[in-house]
């Protein structure tokens, strides 16, 4: 009889506790701390670390775990203060030089010295993220076969199996990936081969996109370097975003843009001098090959300058997470004999 007595007074006990349990409210879930990435503006800091994600994480269920039982998550912001930049040499005819040394350059951020100089050394064989963007517009279809196979070539010489990737993007009035980032230069081939000429030119549009919608939400895990071979006559009628823009863009992606005119007049025009524009704001070269054959030689320089590159990683004097444009100067000790081109500037994070 006691020990019916005593079951009978826990079982009450235990309805007890489970009514209460139910009625105490799940935890809120705190409030989501990164920004979506159209509010971050595509910004990207000198630290490959630091890119933010392609895209907003999904929503994770509530844990069925007792609160009780859930360690906090504790979050640790790092400063971004390092800086990485990629540029060339050449000797006053042109030459490019590859057995300099960190004494023979000097380095101001911002008008000011660095605060340290962390790593200098030849990059001849560092990983390559590469982006094709072929003007696919009626302007360019007098020659556009032999560009396509010229492109094709580069990528074959270039695109290294499992340690580089490039994308192929074709545009007129809208950009077209026909082949996402790949090692795999058959199928960047193909991506070039599907490529057909028609319709208007919205060049900004092209360049704009895949800086932030592919170079961008690409990690750099590991040191890389970015850039961009645009082929077109630069004449832009179509975009919706300005060329200082697409600049920006490109600037925020650390992306070296080689530009490589498809105008067969002959003569310099206003489109060229938009292709040089955006070539010099990112640490590029603009080429006219106003023969057909000089396509070709185009790439093919592109191909050996990629091979013959110098970086350097400071930390900036007073670096500030401002978002703010910051600007870089490289020189030669010796700028008689010695030219510098690297990107003239980044922008800095924004905390």
């Amino acid at each position: 009889m006691k020990t019916l007595f005593q079951s009978a007074r826990w079982s009450i006990f235990a309805l007890f506790v489970v009514a209460a349990t139910a009625q105490t409210p799940a935890p809120a879930a705190p409030p989501a701390t990164t920004p979506p990435p159209q509010a971050q503006g595509g910004q990207l800091s000198s630290n490959p670390a630091t890119v933010p994600s392609a895209t907003a994480p999904a929503d994770k269920k509530p844990s069925a775990q007792p609160a009780s039982d859930v360690e906090p998550v504790t979050t640790i912001k790092v400063p971004i203060n390092e800086v990485n930049v990629v540029f060339i040499v050449t000797d006053k005819h042109g030459r490019r030089i590859t057995d300099l040394k960190q004494n023979d350059f000097s380095v101001i951020d911002d008008h000011k010295p660095p605060q340290e100089i962390r790593s200098f050394h030849a990059e001849t064989n560092l990983p390559l993220q590469v982006g094709l963007l072929i003007d696919a517009s009626n302007s360019v279809r007098d020659r556009f076969k032999f560009e396509q196979e010229s492109a094709i070539e580069f990528l074959n010489q270039t695109i290294r199996p499992r340690y580089d990737q490039a994308f192929v993007v074709g545009f007129d009035v809208t950009p077209e990936v026909t082949q996402d980032f790949t090692d795999n230069t058959e199928l960047l081939a193909q991506g070039v081969r599907e490529l057909r000429p028609g319709g208007g030119t919205a060049l900004f549009d092209a360049l704009y996109f895949a800086c932030r919608d592919k170079l961008l939400k690409t990690s750099k895990g590991t040191p890389v370097r970015r850039a961009i071979i645009l082929l077109s006559d630069g004449e832009d009628n179509q975009s919706h975003v300005t060329r200082e823009e697409a600049i920006e863009m490109a600037q925020r992606a650390e992306a070296i843009v080689y530009t490589i005119s498809t105008n067969v007049s002959g003569t310099k025009g206003q489109g060229d001098r938009v292709l040089e524009r955006i070539a010099d704001a990112t640490g590029g070269r603009a080429f006219f090959p106003f023969q057909i054959r000089d396509v070709a030689n185009a790439f093919a320089e592109i191909q050996d300058e990629l091979r013959s590159q110098y970086a350097i990683s400071y930390k900036p004097a007073d670096f500030k997470a401002d978002g703010h444009y910051r600007t870089i100067e490289i020189v030669a000790n010796d700028r008689k004999n010695f030219r510098v081109r690297a990107r003239p500037g980044y922008y800095a994070p924004a905390q």
